[in-house]
């Protein structure tokens, strides 16, 4: 009896499991769902929009400092002005990013990825559901249309920001088959025509964060210089921009003096063109706040330095050596200032003496790195070893454009979280200085060398103001001797001036990798200051046997994106 009960338990379960999976146990009908339907509205398609807008910092709930779209890892320490600095072991993903020997495997690449084409389905949306907004009468023509361009300008940029990590992308639009989505198809027509769509949006949209004519203006010259080499075509849409406004319809301009432009107060002032617009202490966690670069603060336990970690993002020798200027206040264009490096405490404690550089110095040194001896911000000066992780790993110099002032701090940093180096110190996307010397590189490409001088000379002019000096008291805090180019002889003379003006003026802003790409001297200049890195103390741990090949002009494309794609997808490389 006993048996038969036994058997017949087993009969019932067996088939208990047959009847419960079947198809319809597989296949579990969702209770709720939301229909892009319920959003074709006015606030529906706007609230879409703002979405599509907030990944301009490549950062959500799912992407954090691997996805900034600031490109200090990408831009600057693949560019050789920064290191990944810290010490050996944390985030060691970077590691293989700053000696050329990455692999598709990397996380931080993917991480990126999947944020650009995250934010292109976001733009995506935006354009589909305005087309049923318009379809259902609940917007006007000429809502949708606003809609639509600004999804398209910032589509272009998402696109352009992956061409100009990959080359070798995918571009995705509202109508694409995502199951056929490959990579072998020439985007770059496809990305120039989306943000040309942005170039008719008024100068004045309302509000700061938003794109209007003249950000798509800049953006369009930029994937116009870096995919086409068109000089003559992006020129015309600088000088568009050059007499624009900021979206908000305030007036654009070079800033007074250099180091006001990176103060968290004048994140939205008249230099910065645009701002990725960061918040913090509005209830969200700091996600709204500077996530991509909360890590790049000078690092000292018990605190007395602002942010109190982590150390990444310190300035290479070669980098701080490119500020030192001649008797007549013009930089070293054959790169004969490593003949003479910029004097550093590296090995020395903050108890031992130390007096810096007596040397010419342009000002921008000690605007864009933190160097003992020399006031850091309103901190007082920077003391040198105890502001650094590991001198001996990273060198000794600190990031100090995104950092705020110790006043600052608690209104615009995250209150109550493990760091204060959450800010409000929005990302300069693009700065007025940026527009003048991308305008003075299109006009030596077109043989106007004349307006040329007139561009760089007004950013060096600026840089000269005596009023943004570091001051020590009463007076400078270095020997500071900057002077204005004189007549180009040539275009080449003009090419290395450009050039060099850029890395002193953007440095530490996430451009330089891309600029020697743009150049065609990505592996010749970058072995060049590899060379010489390498023979600082702490540059073998830095790079060791590292080298720059032709393949290093782009990273791998994800290797987690083409096992997705069942091989849609190819390698770049």
């Amino acid at each position: 009896m006993k048996k038969n009960k036994i058997l017949f338990t087993i009969v019932l379960a067996v088939f208990a499991i047959l009847v419960g999976c079947n198809k319809d146990f597989l296949e579990i009908k969702p209770k709720g769902s939301l229909d892009e339907g319920v959003l074709a509205t006015e606030k529906g398609v706007n609230t879409l929009l703002i979405g599509a807008y907030s990944l301009l910092d490549g950062v959500s709930s799912q992407f954090g400092w691997e996805a900034a779209s600031s490109n200090w890892v990408y831009g600057d320490i693949r560019g050789m002005v920064g290191n990944k600095g810290t010490d050996a072991g944390d985030q060691p993903d970077i590691n293989p990013l700053q000696s050329y020997s990455e692999t598709s495997t990397n996380p931080y690449l993917n991480v990126k990825w999947r944020s650009v084409y995250e934010a292109v389905s976001r733009c995506n949306s935006v354009i589909t559901v305005a087309a049923k907004a318009l379809a259902a009468g609940t917007i006007t023509k000429e809502q949708h249309d606003s809609f639509v361009k600004q999804a398209r300008a910032l589509r272009g940029w998402y696109h352009f920001e992956a061409w100009r990590m990959w080359a070798k992308i995918p571009y995705v639009d509202e109508k694409t088959d995502l199951s056929k989505v490959a990579n072998t198809e020439d985007v770059k027509a496809k990305i120039i025509a989306d943000l040309q769509e942005g170039t008719s949006l008024p100068n004045n949209m309302g509000q700061v964060g938003r794109f209007n004519g003249t950000v798509a203006n800049v953006l369009l010259a930029k994937a116009k210089m870096q995919m086409n080499k068109d000089w003559a075509g992006a020129l015309a849409n600088l000088n568009a921009a050059k007499t624009g406004t900021k979206p908000n319809g305030t007036p654009i301009g070079l800033a007074p003096t250099y180091g006001e432009v990176f103060d968290i107060v004048n994140r939205n002032g008249i230099e910065s063109v645009y701002t990725v617009q960061y918040s913090v202490n509005d209830g969200s966690g700091a996600w709204n706040g500077g996530w991509g670069e909360v890590l790049n603060f000078p690092y000292k336990g018990g605190g007395g330095s602002p942010g109190g970690c982590c150390g990444f993002f310190q300035a290479t020798q070669e980098y701080v050596n490119s500020f030192r200027t001649t008797a007549d206040g013009l930089p070293m264009l054959d790169n004969s200032y490593n003949n003479f490096p910029v004097k550093s405490d590296v090995g020395l404690t903050p108890s031992q003496p130390f007096t810096p550089d007596a040397g010419n110095l342009d000002p921008r040194l000690d605007w864009s790195v933190g160097r003992r001896g020399i006031p850091y911000w309103d901190w007082g000066k920077h003391t040198g070893s105890d502001w650094i992780r590991d001198q001996s790993y990273a060198g000794p110099y600190s990031p100090k454009k995104q950092v705020y002032q110790k006043k600052q701090e608690g209104q615009y940093t995250e209150v109550g979280n493990w760091t204060s180096g959450w800010t409000a110190n929005g990302y300069r996307m693009i700065r007025y200085a940026d527009i003048l010397l991308l305008a003075a590189e299109c006009q030596i490409e077109t043989n106007d060398l004349a307006g040329a001088l007139a561009n760089i000379n007004a950013v060096r002019n600026r840089a000269a103001n005596p009023d943004g000096f570091v001051m020590d008291g009463a007076a400078p805090a270095a020997k500071y001797v900057i002077a204005p180019y004189k007549p180009f002889t040539d275009q080449n003379q003009a090419r290395l001036a450009v050039r060099m003006e850029r890395k002193l003026e953007l440095g530490m802003e996430g451009h330089r990798w891309f600029d020697l790409n743009r150049w065609g001297i990505t592996q010749t200049e970058l072995n060049r200051v590899l060379a010489y890195e390498k023979t600082v103390p702490w540059g073998n741990s830095m790079y060791g046997s590292a080298t720059v090949g032709p393949e290093d002009a782009t990273y791998p494309i994800p290797q987690r994106q083409i096992d997705l794609s069942n091989g849609k997808l190819v390698q770049n490389r």
